[in-house]
């Protein structure tokens, strides 16, 4: 029989915030931490700006021989796991490390650190043939993806199944969906998972310079981030990280721990369509929610929110626009809708994760976090996308959806425990 799985701890570092009590704060006002960049000379690109995080790593606990071994990106993660278990109150000594395991999504994975590197091997691309003479010693975790679950697994003593889960810009709520079948079918009784992305990068920068997939509105970078906005063009590049500590509710409920939210439901599809391209009826992230719901035991008209991916790209708004309501059928036009990219980016992998995190807090606060700059409804986007100010509501049910390059499609669905408050 399948174990109901839930969130009992939770790490978030994000735009605009050094946690989670801050990252809450500033989806709940309504403010954004979208900002030029900062971490190079932007001004080559046609996209110069970014959620950026404000990240001291030796404030926050890693040593400088830490530093020295992680990427960025896995430096989010380490602390934001350290943070989930502390949020926990879980104690891993007292587990059996065989079973608990690590799930961790990244999209560019260690991308700051593989280009920084090869700068300095290349002599800055000057170079055809590098000399290997000048490769930091901590080359190969750079390029091993698999190096970042590893180094949360040290970190909180997992010694079960571990893994990195690359889909895209799915790959946070994948990640997650892994960790809760594990779980589910017993093969685990705790994971740590998440994800996280560092991917303000020259390389990244201007890969998406050139599909023109991120906004050239670079002189009014707090409010570049338009998603369901007539007047969008664009997504704003960011980084981050969420980790959660999930467990079995009959575990949590034992020890006494405070639960944010059951994950009752997940499901992926993948369009088998085209790289970037989605097709205007939504119809394959209908049916991953279709499926999602299912797994829940849930109807579409039970979802109190929806978690939009919300990039601000024409082409997805009005694909998940026609996605919600195949999937949910009138009940769409009544159900607050909303994007949180508008306010932290889009931090590719990562965001799925940092979306989950604030749909448990959504449903621990009763509150729908708003979609920030949105003045000019599309038209073709007709439902409630909760615009500008964050809205009371009793929230028991949420429904969050990722779309990702590659034609993948996610959702999964998050309720407030049985018989809770």
């Amino acid at each position: 029989m399948s174990r109901r799985v839930v969130i009992t701890g939770m790490g978030v570092r994000a735009p605009g915030g050094a946690g989670t009590k801050e990252f809450w704060s500033l989806l709940t006002s309504g403010r954004t931490a979208t900002r030029p960049i900062s971490f190079f000379d932007p001004s080559p690109y046609r996209s110069r700006i970014a959620g950026e995080c404000d990240f001291d790593a030796l404030s926050e606990g890693l040593t400088v021989r830490e530093i020295r071994r992680m990427d960025r990106a896995t430096q989010f993660a380490v602390v934001c796991a350290r943070d989930a278990v502390s949020d926990s109150g879980i104690d891993p000594a007292a587990l059996d490390p065989h079973r608990v395991g690590v799930s961790l999504g990244s999209a560019v994975a260690s991308a700051t650190s593989l280009e920084s590197e090869y700068l300095v091997l290349s002599d800055s691309g000057r170079q055809w043939e590098v000399d290997p003479g000048y490769a930091s010693p901590h080359m190969y975790d750079y390029l091993t993806p698999g190096m970042m679950p590893a180094e949360v697994a040290w970190t909180v003593g997992a010694e079960g199944p571990v893994a990195l889960v690359s889909n895209g810009c799915t790959s946070g709520l994948d990640a997650v969906g892994n960790a809760v079948q594990l779980i589910a079918d017993g093969t685990a009784d705790v994971m740590i998972a998440g994800a996280t992305d560092s991917p303000i990068t020259p390389i990244v920068v201007s890969s998406f310079d050139a599909i023109k997939a991120t906004t050239a509105r670079n002189d009014d970078p707090e409010h570049a981030s338009r998603p369901f906005d007539a007047t969008r063009n664009g997504f704003v590049l960011a980084e981050g990280a969420a980790v959660f500590v999930l467990e079995t509710y009959e575990g949590a409920r034992a020890r006494g721990a405070s639960i944010y939210a059951e994950v009752t439901g997940y499901a992926s599809r993948c369009n088998a369509h085209h790289m970037t391209g989605l097709k205007p009826d939504g119809r394959e992230m209908a049916e991953a929610i279709r499926v999602a719901l299912d797994r829940a035991r849930l109807n579409g008209d039970q979802v109190d929110y929806v978690n939009a991916h919300g990039s601000g790209t024409r082409q997805n708004d009005r694909h998940e626009t026609a996605a919600f309501k195949r999937a949910l059928g009138d009940h769409a036009y009544r159900t607050p809708i909303s994007s949180i990219k508008s306010m932290v980016g889009h931090s590719l992998g990562a965001i799925g994760s940092i979306e989950i995190a604030a749909c448990a807090l959504a449903i621990a606060h009763n509150v729908v976090p708003p979609t920030a700059n949105l003045h000019e409804a599309d038209p073709e986007c007709d439902l409630d996308y909760v615009p500008l100010t964050a809205r009371e509501h009793r929230v028991d049910t949420v429904l969050s959806v990722g779309s990702g390059f590659g034609g993948f499609q996610s959702a999964m669905l998050l309720e407030r425990p049985k018989g809770a408050a």
